[in-house]
């Protein structure tokens, strides 16, 4: 029998699921209306090594991991690639409709915007409140969130046990009134690993920062340490070598994979395909090479039993 909590969360995912699936916005637009349009349309944060921008004689150019992997999707549907640069807090509205934000262990949801692409492909981890919002490709990155320190910091790198539990416990027992930055609605938000628990001082920024910002703040004094994924710490130990070092984890193993609208099935299937192609021909393991030569160091493992 379902004890009230359970039985108000029930019905908040039922709530949420029929939004989600039955939105005038978000009605029926899968792998044919694709085709039909001509047109791929691919939403993504600047981010890491995922997707990449910059300008280059007054042009701006695109590329990244995620980016070449949706071109090659495009091109495999035999359909255009457009790009739809996306920020954090508006990701979810530019795929259903409507923005949502996770606060307080709930979603909540926001102002509703036109729908603007059809698949959400950036680094994108996998984390149960989106799971709501949004259906799953198969994994195609690993990851999880790691502390990161200044390197003049008293604090020191865990030994690792062989347990991720234990150290991730060894890791908060150390913050105690330590100043760690966060970013609520990412994968650094603090609320999705009970940091309030730790003791921290847990400092949000003020205005809007992107994660391969998160670093250059603590170098720059704002504070001590940072929450920081896998994939953004591999860049940023090659690019301040000697500067950071990494502490130890804060979460357990995530994965990242692409989102889709829960009412494009077919959209999903036909990727899910398209990766295994590139899988049996080697060219997604050669962009990770390309993007995160480092990654295969660090998880050796996953990339063996990737298929």
């Amino acid at each position: 029998m379902l004890n009230k909590r359970s039985h108000i969360n029930l019905l908040n995912t039922l709530w949420l699921f029929c939004i989600v699936i039955f939105s005038p916005q978000s009605l029926a637009y899968d792998l044919q209306e694709v085709k039909e349009s001509g047109v791929l349309r691919h939403i993504g944060v600047p981010y890491a090594n995922f997707v990449i921008q910059y300008p280059q004689n007054e042009k701006t150019v695109l590329t990244g991991l995620d980016v070449e992997l949706m071109q090659g999707f495009a091109e495999y549907l035999d359909v255009e690639y457009q790009f739809v640069e996306a920020s954090w807090s508006n990701l979810i509205g530019k795929i259903n409709g409507q923005n949502a934000i996770f606060v307080d262990k709930n979603i909540q949801l926001g102002s509703k915007e036109a729908i603007q692409g059809d698949v959400i492909s950036n680094g994108y981890t996998i984390l149960d409140w989106r799971t709501q919002l949004v259906d799953f490709s198969e994994v195609y990155f690993p990851s999880a969130v790691w502390l990161v320190a200044r390197t003049d910091s008293s604090l020191q790198p865990i030994k690792p046990s062989g347990s991720i539990t234990t150290d991730i416990q060894t890791v908060k027992s150390k913050l105690l009134g330590r100043d760690v930055l966060a970013m609520k609605q990412s994968c650094l938000d603090p609320d999705l690993y009970n940091m309030a628990q730790t003791g921290a001082n847990i400092i949000l920024p003020v205005k809007a920062r992107k994660l391969n910002e998160m670093v250059p703040a603590i170098l720059n004094q704002d504070a001590e340490s940072t929450l920081l994924d896998v994939p953004d710490t591999l860049i940023a130990l090659q690019k301040w070598s000697g500067e950071i070092k990494v502490i130890g984890p804060i979460s357990e193993e995530q994965r990242m994979a692409v989102a889709f609208r829960k009412n494009s099935p077919e959209l999903r299937k036909a990727f899910n395909t398209y990766f295994k192609t590139t899988l049996v021909d080697g060219s997604y393991i050669k962009l990770v090479k390309k993007y995160y030569p480092d990654v295969f160091y660090f998880y050796p493992q996953f990339f063996e039993t990737l298929d």
